[in-house]
């Protein structure tokens, strides 16, 4: 089993990464992470002087033997095992409230017995995967920004035992990952979730099937993740892309599609503080028996 080192790791997302690791299709892996802050804050007094070009690292990245462009990578999440002290973060000018904090805001959380405390608080752990993608098409995305080729999409059902699935738009698809949350809810509202370092086991296989944007796959169904700067422009792909995959797998027309969408398709939101919003439609598995 290969082991990538948090000593590896990335701040873009780019066709010319060099991969760390080669990595055969079947074969497990075991991703070391630093926390999205990049391991500077050690006190909730070590805000003032964070260094803002080490945050949000992703580990990798890793060639993918046979994954080629026009594939898709099935990445299978086994586990995750977090580090027992979390953090998070509140800055003025960012999140869905942006004049709540002043300057930049800390809070260490600590992780006993699978809870977080937060004051009084006892929130049971729930781990996820902010940041995993693969070499875009083309151009350069910072690693805090999410798009076709998955990043920082923030979605809390990336997570163990569930499924997520990307598109290889180059040789090896140069597999990275990071920004690991303990916890987040959806909206992930003040640009900070309970950030913390990690283990992250996964199994990554090569799936002869073309996609236009990242999909995961739990039991219960499908959620397509697309991620763009305007939210309603997001929520008008992410509907398009959930009509489509209806009518392919149903046979049946687009704009019956369409319609059977307003009863059996949900359209959620990831987040909404990334320059790209991450949203999300979920499709009940259900509806293919």
């Amino acid at each position: 089993m290969k082991v990538v080192k948090s000593s590896n790791c990335i701040y873009a997302f780019s066709p010319s990464m060099q991969p760390v690791e080669m990595i055969e299709p079947g074969d497990t892996v075991i991703f070391e992470t630093i926390d999205a802050l990049g391991g500077q804050v050690k006190s909730e007094e070590d805000t003032a002087n964070l260094d803002f070009s080490k945050v949000n690292p992703a580990t990798g990245p890793i060639f993918v033997k046979k994954a080629q462009t026009g594939k898709t990578l099935e990445v299978k999440i086994l586990d995750i095992e977090i580090l027992d002290r979390g953090i998070i973060v509140a800055e003025e000018g960012f999140g869905v409230l942006p004049d709540v904090a002043r300057g930049f805001e800390a809070k260490i959380l600590q992780i006993k017995n699978n809870f977080i405390h937060f004051n009084n608080f006892r929130l049971p752990v729930d781990p996820m995967i902010g940041v995993i993608g693969v070499a875009p098409q083309d151009g350069e995305f910072p690693t805090g920004t999410a798009h076709k080729h998955g990043g920082n999409m923030d979605t809390k059902h990336i997570k163990p035992g569930n499924i997520l699935y990307l598109p290889i738009f180059q040789e090896g698809a140069l597999l990275a990952l990071g920004d690991v949350h303990a916890l987040m809810a959806d909206g992930e509202v003040c640009v900070s979730a309970c950030e913390v370092g990690s283990k992250v086991t996964v199994r990554v296989k090569v799936v002869d099937m073309e996609l236009e944007w990242p999909v995961v796959e739990t039991k219960e169904g499908y959620f397509i993740l697309v991620s763009l700067p305007d939210i309603n422009e997001a929520f008008r792909e992410v509907t398009a892309q959930a009509v489509r995959f209806l009518s392919d797998r149903l046979k049946i027309s687009f704009a019956e599609a369409y319609m059977l969408s307003s009863l059996v398709v949900d359209i959620q939101v990831s987040q909404l503080v990334d320059p790209n919003k991450t949203v999300r439609a979920f499709i009940p598995k259900v509806i293919f028996h």
